[in-house]
């Protein structure tokens, strides 16, 4: 067997890592870039391999850097199954349609200002044109390549090949990949962590344990960070909704569609029953997580026991009196008109591209306001520029003061942090013969790799892009 990593090394966006076995080729995840425009676009659109040659594809999971490049990978002629929990690929369904969708409008809107802008200043000169990674078509030629796989159900991938997901608690749907390999009496297992998930989150059950492997492929995010208990976001939200609220302010959060802003939902839905914050409308502007959040209502299987109390009193846990889904695009500008304070939860979560881009364009240099940054931000993301606390940003490229208050609710990170990172390995640990560590910024992947030397005594190599490995 062989590894070559070519996303989400040495970084934490774009995540694929190529495995090869028995002559045939198998792509572990195929996600987006994130972060510096040119530099992410460049990447996207030029995938490091031969798409034709790769024989399948194994999703970990939904979120768009692990799945969010498929359609260009079809595009360049990759033509197998894309294995995936049944919860992924009814996301992925919405997600890769979506993140299409917003490429176009994207485009169409970027190519208008140009010409706006070449007829006012520079008629002379070519105003260029911006053209999408990939648009609807591309998106719907890869749906029907998704192949259901159920939690623990070994898929054969290749002649004495096979690979089972288990839960990793992440989001819902989310896996952690273990491959088995058998040859000539012998048998090698390696598992890829996928994103791990924390214990306690709403929602989604804890990451479940893993059988012993050889080898292992592990995200690093928050190796060398530590969170805030859980236990406590509830009380922060509340304080966040409570102080805006009263200078009559809009709370805009950034969120991502999938995961996070149900999370969201059903904090708020809790904190709406038990009285805890103002009368206020709540609305979550994204056609994507309203048809997520139905994705999510059909898979309760997924529920940890404190969704599951919901169904089991009769209620909707994503729906209450204040809340309100928008779709349509005429319907989010109107709340650009709304008076008073209220809620307005929106995509992307990294502020990179979607409806929240316009709700900061048009609120973040009122001072009464509250952007909430709820989860993990990329280098060079409009969201990092945010927490990094910058003075100026720019949005669809124009400068903007920063002076809506920017708050951060880091207890809802789906990833794991550096404790509980070492729980999650720590009974892998004594089998395991090597670590390749992906998913994580430079310094956070060092810190760790360090961690596990001292901690287990084990053997860790921090990935790099294009590097390969043997494993026996």
């Amino acid at each position: 067997m062989k590894l070559t990593f070519w996303g989400a090394a040495g970084e934490v966006t774009g995540s694929m890592h190529l495995v090869e076995s028995g002559g045939r080729r198998i792509l572990l995840d195929c996600g987006l870039h994130q972060g510096r425009r040119a530099e992410a676009d460049a990447k996207n659109r030029n995938p490091p391999l031969d798409a034709a040659s790769i024989d399948a594809v194994v999703l970990s999971h939904a979120h768009i850097d692990h799945s969010g490049n498929l359609p260009t990978l079809g595009k360049h002629g990759f033509n197998g199954p894309i294995y995936a929990t049944p919860a992924t690929i009814d996301l992925c369904d919405w997600m890769l349609r979506d993140t299409a969708h917003i490429q176009e409008k994207d485009a169409e809107f970027l190519n208008r200002r140009r010409q706006n802008h070449h007829n006012n200043h520079h008629k002379d000169a070519d105003p260029g044109v911006v053209t999408p990674l990939y648009v609807t078509e591309d998106a719907e030629r890869v749906l029907p390549l998704f192949q259901p796989v159920a939690y623990h159900i070994p898929q054969t991938l290749a002649p004495g090949l096979t690979y089972a997901p288990y839960d990793a608690g992440h989001m819902l749907g989310s896996s952690s990949v273990v491959l088995e390999e058998a040859s000539s009496g012998s048998r090698v297992r390696l598992i890829f962590s996928g994103d791990i998930g924390r214990p306690g989150l709403p929602i989604v059950r804890d990451p479940e344990p893993l059988p012993p492997a050889d080898y292992l492929i592990m995200e690093c995010t928050y190796g060398g960070r530590l969170h805030k208990s859980v236990e406590h976001v509830v009380n922060k939200l509340a304080d966040v909704v409570n102080r805006t609220a009263r200078r009559g302010g809009r709370i805009i959060v950034p969120a991502f569609a999938v995961g996070r802003t149900q999370q969201l939902v059903l904090l708020l839905h809790q904190l709406a029953n038990e009285q805890r914050i103002p009368r206020i409308p709540i609305f979550v502007d994204s056609p994507l997580a309203v048809n997520v959040t139905q994705v999510t209502r059909d898979h309760p299987e997924c529920f940890d026991e404190e969704a599951r109390a919901y169904l089991l009193h009769g209620e909707d846990p994503f729906g209450f009196q204040r809340l309100q889904y928008i779709r349509e695009a005429s319907e989010s500008k109107k709340l650009n008109d709304l008076h008073g304070p209220f809620i307005v939860i929106s995509a992307s979560g990294m502020c990179e591209a979607g409806r929240i881009l316009h709700h900061l364009r048009n609120n973040i240099e009122d001072p009464r306001n509250t952007v909430l940054i709820t989860g993990f931000q990329a280098a060079d993301t409009l969201g990092r520029k945010l927490v990094e606390k910058w003075r100026e940003v720019r949005i669809f490229g124009e400068p903007m003061r920063v002076r809506a208050e920017i708050s951060s609710l880091d207890e809802l990170s789906g990833h794991a942090d550096q404790g509980e990172l070492l729980a999650w390995v720590k009974p892998l640990a004594p089998a395991l013969r090597k670590v390749f560590l992906v998913h994580g910024e430079p310094e956070q992947a060092r810190t760790f790799a360090r961690l596990l030397l001292t901690t287990y005594g084990l053997d860790v190599a921090v990935a790099a892009p294009g590097q390969s490995f043997e494993i026996n």
